[in-house]
């Protein structure tokens, strides 16, 4: 029943990041303990056991502490689909598109589902987690706010708000979120993280000192910069690569201006026998082994960005010398005759014509199909291997194509398609490198003859015990634990 919010200075504070990390250390203690994210903007999500959508970043955050995803831990989740308008799950589900000025209204009404969803998890588990969202300084957002502030005054619970150093400004970004609080927000405010630290800490304390004698308020830990850490990202793209062998594949990912679900890539992007990049707009598109296509949240509009920016030629170019292409979800369709949005589900309605490599057609339609799967996985003449994953996806894809199918889910549904030629591949499904089985067909499809051994399961759960080791050392987690026992106290007399 405690409740601890963790609000942030800016986006990428590291907020998502310190809720997974306090979350393994409750955990690793025995606690119950779970995440909860009122509001989420992002374009990463997973889907819960329950059939919803959540998040990506709470999924992680549920991981982190052993459990599964539930529609509870962010009950209200927007996914952008163009400059000033998102698609509204309430949840788990689909609501609606609206534009920020309507949604800014709905609020009122979302708040419903957020307090139903923290009633819920506070009546299970012992301690909530909370994140917020961007950060609570953003005073235009301020009235109907549910994500941030609007939150802790209405649920009483305290805050910390943590500051990322690495990119400077750390005092000025305190200093100034807490001055553009009201009184009581001020007061709700009980320390301060620094995030990201590197260098000798001896040279940050006269500023530590300064900061808790100017505000008033302590400072709860400074935690450093984890070389090589990864966490899936909340909605960001990962651009740093890590160390590759010198014989790697190399796999191109287009950045689409509305890129969905990106962390399918990370399993490729830590594995030490590829070199992924991705190319973002006006960037040269390298030469590639492979060519993935990745999901979309407006697959119409991204394959007009592709081809304006020379994909499609480059593709075609791609596979004349013998490269290879694979599509996954919004970039499976993409890889189809057309794709059909009739009910203007993504964007206004119409057909677009698509890349034209798999006998295929999709259709748009009002119903979202949400799934967990489990199945069989069989690329080239290897043997079939296990394979997981989720399904996010409005499109219905009928035709030819579809007769071969990479895979085949449990109830012997096929899944997805294999060109007659054996170069072309798509999928619906997300998450599916998360095994290693798979990414060595893959790999070995797309031709790498030496595949080193990665694990990337185990590689998340050794940098999530490697976070909890630094907030353990680094934050004062008594004073954490006191907060949380005090928000339990007076939980408890309400």
């Amino acid at each position: 029943m405690g409740t601890l919010m963790v609000q942030g200075t800016t986006s990428d504070a590291g907020k998502s990041t310190l809720v997974a990390g306090l979350c393994r250390v409750l955990w690793r203690k025995g606690l119950s303990v779970v995440p909860f994210k009122p509001q989420n903007m992002a374009l990463n999500s997973a889907v819960t056991a329950d059939g919803g959508e959540i998040g990506r970043a709470q999924a992680v955050q549920a991981y982190a502490c052993g459990l599964a995803p539930h529609i509870d831990m962010n009950p209200v989740l927007l996914k952008p689909n163009s400059d000033t308008g998102a698609q509204v799950i309430i949840h788990g589900k689909p609501l609606s598109n609206m534009e920020a000025t309507v949604y800014h209204d709905y609020k009122q009404v979302a708040w419903n589902a957020v307090e139903l969803s923290h009633q819920r998890l506070r009546a299970v588990y012992d301690y909530v987690i909370v994140e917020g969202a961007g950060s609570p300084a953003e005073i235009n957002l301020r009235e109907n706010d549910i994500a941030n502030m609007g939150f802790a005054e209405r649920e009483d619970c305290p805050v910390i708000i943590i500051a990322d150093i690495d990119k400077g400004g750390v005092f000025a970004h305190l200093v100034g979120t807490l001055a553009l609080l009201s009184e009581s927000e001020q007061a709700r405010v009980k320390g301060f993280v620094i995030n990201r630290f590197r260098g000798d800490i001896a040279l940050l304390q006269s500023g530590l000192d300064w900061l808790e004698e100017y505000t008033g308020k302590p400072v709860l830990g400074v935690l450093p910069y984890l070389h090589g850490f990864h966490l899936e990202a909340e909605d960001a793209v990962e651009l740093q690569q890590p160390e590759y062998a010198e014989q790697a594949l190399h796999v191109v990912v287009p950045v689409l201006p509305h890129i969905s679900n990106h962390t399918d890539f990370d399993p490729l992007r830590l594995h030490p026998s590829v070199k992924l990049t991705y190319v973002g707009p006006d960037q040269p598109i390298p030469a590639a082994d492979l060519i993935i296509l990745p999901g979309s949240k407006s697959v119409r509009s991204d394959l007009e960005w592709l081809r304006k920016q020379d994909w499609d030629t480059q593709i075609s170019k791609h596979l004349r010398y013998g490269g290879k292409v694979l599509g996954v979800c919004g970039g499976f369709q993409m890889l189809g005759h057309t794709i059909d949005d009739p009910h203007a589900i993504e964007s206004e309605a119409g057909c677009s014509q698509g890349l034209a490599l798999l006998a295929m057609d999709t259709c748009l339609k009002p119903e979202k199909h949400l799934s967990n799967q489990t199945g069989s996985f069989c690329l080239g003449a290897q043997e079939a291997v296990a394979v997981t994953g989720y399904e996010i996806h409005c499109g219905i894809s009928t035709g030819e194509a579809l007769s071969t199918p990479l895979i085949r889910f449990l109830d012997d549904t096929p899944e997805g398609a294999i060109s007659s030629d054996g170069r072309i591949v798509g999928t619906y499904l997300h998450g599916l490198f998360e095994s290693s089985a798979v990414v060595n067909q893959v790999l070995q499809w797309a031709g790498l003859k030496t595949i080193a051994s990665f694990d990337y399961n185990k590689r998340k759960d050794l940098d999530l015990d490697r976070l909890a080791d630094s907030i353990e050392e680094h934050l004062d987690m008594e004073a954490i634990h006191h907060l949380l026992q005090a928000s339990f106290v007076r939980e408890s007399d309400q």
